[in-house]
C-alpha cells in the first residue's frame, strides 16, 4: 500500500501518546510505502523542526531517508487542482505521481478533489486510515 501523508498528520503521529501514534508506527514496522518528493520532505524538515525541536526534525529526515519503505518519487507534471492553498498541490502531485492508495489528511482545502474525476486521488483522514491499517 502506497500513501502520502500531510505534514501536519505526521507532526502529531510523532508524538508517543497521541491518538495518531499508530501511523508513525506502521511507518517504522513497514506496515505501508511513504511516498514522498525533495519537496515534500523539506516541508516535513521545516515544519516539524519550527514547532518540536530542529534535532527531532533532523532526526525524522534521517530516518526517513534510510527506512526502505519509503520511497523518494520526482513528479514532472503540476495539476494545480488546489487553488485555495497552491502549497498543498505538492501533495496531490506526488499522489498521482506515486499512484498511491492514500493521501492521508485533516486540511479542508483537499475536500475539492471528491469532485475532481481524473485524476483521481483518494484522501483519508487519518481516523480512517488507522482503521485501515488495523485491518493489516
Amino acid at each position: 500500500m502506497k500513501v502520502i501523508i500531510d505534514t501536519n498528520i505526521l507532526l502529531v503521529s510523532l508524538k508517543r501518546s497521541g491518538v495518531f501514534r499508530p501511523i508513525f508506527d506502521h511507518l517504522i514496522r513497514g506496515s505501508y510505502h511513504l511516498i514522498i518528493t525533495n519537496e515534500i520532505l523539506s516541508e516535513y524538515m521545516e515544519i516539524i523542526g519550527q514547532r518540536t525541536k530542529p534535532e527531532i526534525a533532523n532526526n525524522l529526515g534521517d530516518l526517513l531517508t534510510r527506512l526502505k519503505n519509503v520511497d523518494p518519487i520526482e513528479t514532472y507534471f503540476n495539476w494545480m487542482l488546489i487553488t485555495v492553498d497552491q502549497d498543498d498541490n505538492k501533495f496531490v502531485d506526488a499522489a498521482v505521481a506515486g499512484n498511491v492508495d492514500y493521501l492521508v489528511t485533516k486540511d479542508g482545502h483537499f475536500k475539492v478533489l471528491q469532485s475532481i474525476e481524473f485524476p483521481q486521488v483518494n484522501v483519508i483522514t487519518p481516523e480512517d486510515f488507522i482503521e485501515v491499517l488495523k485491518e493489516l
